[in-house]
């Protein structure tokens, strides 16, 4: 088994990540923290993970702000 008790994203899908970004920014405020347009334009979970699931730079972005968010304030 691959345990990783050090990693504060083990265990948490993107979908969690994305959903409660949205909750505690709303997509506006969260386009604005991270410019991509599947945040700015016509937003939804659908295809900002579908985005996502693609594109390693901008998911990197997004779990780090999920990190920032849970456990720095």
């Amino acid at each position: 088994m691959n345990d990783q008790p050090n990693n504060p994203l083990h265990g948490v899908t993107l979908e969690k990540i994305v959903t409660e970004l949205v909750a505690n920014y709303g997509w506006k405020a969260l386009g604005e923290q991270i410019d991509i347009r599947c945040f700015t334009h016509d937003p939804s979970i659908a295809s900002s993970l579908k985005f996502l699931r693609r594109t390693p730079w901008a998911r990197e972005k997004v779990e780090a702000l999920y990190v920032f968010m849970k456990y720095d304030q």
